[in-house]
């Protein structure tokens, strides 16, 4: 059964599809906890200090240091991945789960366009279509209403959180393109817990809930499905072109409807579906349209013989554009 499984499914699809189910479980068990009147801050806070823990124990057994070269920009990282997680973890409280991962999947808007105005890369047409679909996909999903009289919103509040949530993680993404050309990737994954337990306790103050033991295993959950989902997401990476496995990670929101309606009574409505789909159908159009340049231009550069002062330019800006 086994060798059946891995002789039809591409090794980086299983993975993916493992990253994504814990994705949507992660999600899923943040919005359970809440139900027990734990703090949106505090789930954070155990979240990180679980994954403290391994991302310590995971550079140990590597044997290098915690702290890094470029410090500031890690530490830019940890604040911009601190500020997104409390933002979608608020959202995930407010929204329905499948919309809430819809949302969050506008990520790959805001890294289009930091890559742009930080790192330099080049504006392609796919990132203009990805954008303008993505733009209509958010208006279907967050206010139907628009269309359709009778229609129901989203909250504003929910909305808010999400998108601010998608913009951090969008810096978040941007800083650590920049850092994986001089940092242990183990590094920069445990800058993230080191800035944000500090500063999820600081802002929680004296509001932490003793937890029951119920709320005591969904937040463990919750920090030991971001670890697996990181861990099979890096995976992915390392076996499988980028633009599959980021077309792979879609497979989430269909995790995070089967699980709303399963443990929250959430039915999409039709406005969901055709939102999602625009999104979804933007993103891939970005990364199939930025996937391209990949195959040929490796082809045309040998024949020319020359501008060998370009070649090292394109290698930079595709493999940014992948990592």
């Amino acid at each position: 059964m086994g060798k059946t499984i891995r002789r039809w499914m591409p090794e980086g699809l299983r993975y993916m599809l493992v990253s994504s189910l814990a994705f949507a479980l992660m999600s899923s068990s943040v919005k359970l906890v809440n139900t027990y009147n734990i703090p949106v801050l505090q789930i954070v806070a155990a979240r990180a200090f679980i994954s403290l823990l391994l991302s310590y124990a995971d550079i140990k057994r590597k044997g290098i240091s915690p702290w890094g070269n470029n410090k500031l920009l890690l530490t830019l990282r940890g604040v911009a991945g601190v500020f997104a997680l409390m933002c979608i973890f608020y959202a995930l409280t407010i929204l329905p789960l499948a919309e809430a991962n819809i949302l969050q999947n506008l990520t790959p808007i805001f890294t289009a366009v930091l890559a742009i105005a930080v790192l330099g890369e080049k504006i392609h047409r796919s990132t203009v279509i990805c954008i303008v679909l993505s733009f209509l996909g958010l208006i279907i999903t967050v206010k139907p209403g628009l269309l359709v009289s009778s229609a129901n919103d989203l909250p504003a509040i929910g909305v808010i959180a999400a998108l601010a949530g998608a913009a951090g993680s969008a810096i978040a993404y941007v800083v650590v393109k920049k850092l994986s050309v001089s940092e242990d990737s183990s590094v920069i994954i445990f800058y993230f817990p080191m800035v944000a337990l500090p500063v999820s306790l600081a802002l929680l103050g004296k509001d932490i809930v003793l937890p029951g033991m119920e709320a005591l295993i969904l937040l463990i959950m919750i920090g030991l499905l971001t670890q697996v989902l990181q861990i099979c997401l890096t995976r992915a990476m390392q076996v499988e072109a980028a633009n599959k496995v980021t077309a792979y990670s879609y497979i989430q929101i269909i995790f995070s409807m089967l699980l709303g309606g399963l443990f929250f009574n959430e039915i999409p409505s039709v406005w969901t579906w055709l939102g999602g789909s625009l999104i979804v159908a933007g993103a891939l159009i970005n990364v199939i349209g930025h996937s391209r340049p990949v195959k040929e231009r490796p082809v045309k550069e040998p024949e020319k013989n020359s501008g060998n002062s370009q070649k090292p330019g394109n290698t930079v800006s595709l493999e940014s554009r992948s990592a």
